[in-house]
């Protein structure tokens, strides 16, 4: 077993400061800092504000939770004129969660200046409110690079006036194909503007578009902030035939409440998402070809624990905010080494343990050598469980969830659907787990054991003085 390398930042170390107060920031910035707590800046904070504050174009590579939103967040605020009533910044994301993320944390960062509009554009979602919403104006622009281009081309959107565009997740946007709408966006933007482009890896095509859109840009790259000698590393050699085998006996040992088995391919994501279904698992696959609507209901599920497994592709993953992964399984090594680094990246945070089990053939050694030379330590294959553990059926997660009617349009709110849950003879308060509206239903996650007593609440129950249709997400 493994305990994975100890952080290694890489870049300057010449940093002078880590407070947000020895900056030059706006002192409503500073102050909503304050507030939310934020004081001592992360690594990646810490090397690309100063350049971002000074107008520099910036390279900033990271993985998930380094602290980057707040890094050009805080940046694109600080230059923003919030008189001047016109688009002023652009952000580019590779999927709508992560938009939705960004635009969330920039408009927290920005809270204490009066009147900044934050708007989101992405795919998925009706055309005619957003472009309803673009003819009030904005001053931040955050959206997809297919709905971006759509909204240019159709005139409802343009960008004569930025100064500042955001690549963000750049090696993710290039991985879905998004190069093409990229390079139609560029054309609509001033010559004259701030780039900062932001990302997990730096591939070759990262490297092309950085010396095509930017000038002489300032690099960082540092390591996560999550403490990675806290995620075990296993490693099992298996035959092709036998792989789905492996998992299933990975996940009955382990049986973690959260857990992402990584594919490299959506085909591959789709099949052995069916293999653990019909094995009994709780499994959903989350790959490019689901539904906007069909990708909500999955995400919101894994995130409340009422489904235990997720089997995804990276492309798809990106955007994930799960506090708590109990693992992560590679069903294969992932084909760029440096992905690898960041799919273990996601368990093992916020000080907890974290488990992170590969499974690789024969054919794969020579990945192998080259991933024990990256982690800079010996990697000796480990024993799969007992095969006696297949008599075990596959388990069922803490939660289930049931999905209401009604959402934000309906004028709900997370305490009505507690209050209809937890009111005369209903279920415990600790009983009800995370409750996530959308515009037009809701989901809320309860104990298993309570399901029943939850469905008569909020079916027979009213809230805003209405009935709404509920069901059991399965």
């Amino acid at each position: 077993m493994l305990r994975a390398p100890a952080n290694r930042a890489i870049g300057p170390e010449h940093c002078v400061t880590t407070a947000f107060n020895d900056l030059a920031l706006d002192s409503a910035l500073l102050a909503n800092l304050a507030t939310l707590d934020y004081h001592s800046m992360t690594p990646i904070q810490a090397r690309s504000l100063p350049p971002i504050l000074a107008g520099r174009d910036v390279i900033g590579q990271g993985k998930t939770g380094s602290g980057k939103t707040a890094a050009f967040g805080l940046g694109l605020l600080q230059k923003l004129d919030v008189k001047r009533f016109a688009i002023q910044a652009l952000v580019l994301c590779p999927t709508r969660e992560l938009a939705d993320q960004v635009a969330k944390e920039i408009r927290r960062l920005g809270r204490g200046i009066h009147n900044i509009k934050v708007l989101t554009l992405c795919g998925g979602m009706p055309l005619g409110p957003q472009i309803g919403s673009l003819e009030h104006g904005a001053h931040i622009i955050v959206g997809t690079p297919g709905r971006i281009e759509e909204h240019l081309g159709k005139g409802s959107l343009k960008l004569d006036t930025v100064t500042t565009l955001v690549l963000d997740e750049a090696d993710r946007m290039l991985d879905m194909g998004f190069q093409p709408s990229l390079d139609a966006i560029l054309e609509y933007l001033p010559a004259e503007r701030q780039t900062l482009l932001f990302s997990a890896t730096f591939p070759p095509g990262i490297k092309a578009i950085a010396q095509r859109v930017m000038q002489a840009p300032e690099r960082v790259q540092v390591e996560s902030t999550h403490d990675s000698s806290t995620i075990a590393q296993v490693f099992h050699q298996v035959e092709d035939s036998e792989r789905t085998t492996a998992l299933r006996l990975l996940l009955l040992q382990q049986r973690p409440d959260s857990a992402v088995v990584f594919c490299n391919t959506r085909v591959e994501c789709a099949e052995v998402a069916r293999d653990l279904a019909r094995h009994g698992f709780s499994v959903q696959a989350l790959h490019g070809d689901l539904e906007q609507r069909d990708r909500d209901r999955t995400l919101v599920r894994f995130a409340n624990k009422s489904i235990s497994v997720l089997v995804a592709t990276d492309v798809a993953a990106r955007g994930l905010d799960i506090d708590a992964l109990d693992a992560v399984i590679n069903y294969h090594i992932p084909r760029d080494l440096d992905v690898y680094v960041h799919r273990i990246g996601r368990t093992g945070r916020a000080g907890s343990s974290g488990l992170a089990c590969t499974l690789f053939s024969d054919k794969e050694r020579h990945k192998l050598a080259q991933l024990a030379a990256l982690l800079d330590q010996p990697i000796v294959p480990a024993p799969l469980p007992p095969h006696s553990l297949l008599k075990t059926p596959g388990y069922k997660p803490p939660m289930v969830s049931l999905e209401i009617g009604a959402g934000k349009k309906q004028k709900l709110r997370p305490g009505d659907i507690l209050g209809a849950l937890t009111g005369d003879n209903g279920i415990d308060g600790k009983q009800v787990g995370k409750i996530t509206l959308y515009d037009n239903w809701s989901c809320v996650a309860v104990r298993r054991s309570e399901v029943d007593t939850a469905l008569e609440k909020l079916g027979r129950g009213k809230m805003k003085g209405r009935s709404f249709r509920v069901r059991v997400l399965e």
